[in-house]
């Protein structure tokens, strides 16, 4: 049962979250053989003032083994 969250910055539509949660969702199923009742997806919006403390050092620094796909900057090389 995959769930997948999406944290990005505010501002995109509804229509570009719905749409990335169902290519989100047919990767999943092609990928992993899941069908679309067995996957969800949310997304939380966390603003860039805040993306430091909310994500970057929680979800991305302390969990870089865990990382498939690694950003291509790092907030705390100022």
């Amino acid at each position: 049962m995959p769930h997948v969250v999406v944290k990005l910055w505010p501002g995109k539509s509804e229509q570009q979250k719905a749409q990335l949660a169902w290519e989100i969702t047919d990767s999943v199923m092609s990928v992993l053989d899941y069908g679309a009742e067995s996957v969800s997806v949310g997304f939380e919006e966390i603003g860039s003032q805040d993306w430091e403390e909310k994500v970057y050092r929680p979800d991305i620094k302390a969990k870089w083994d865990q990382l498939y796909k690694k950003p291509g900057y790092d907030p705390l090389e100022k």
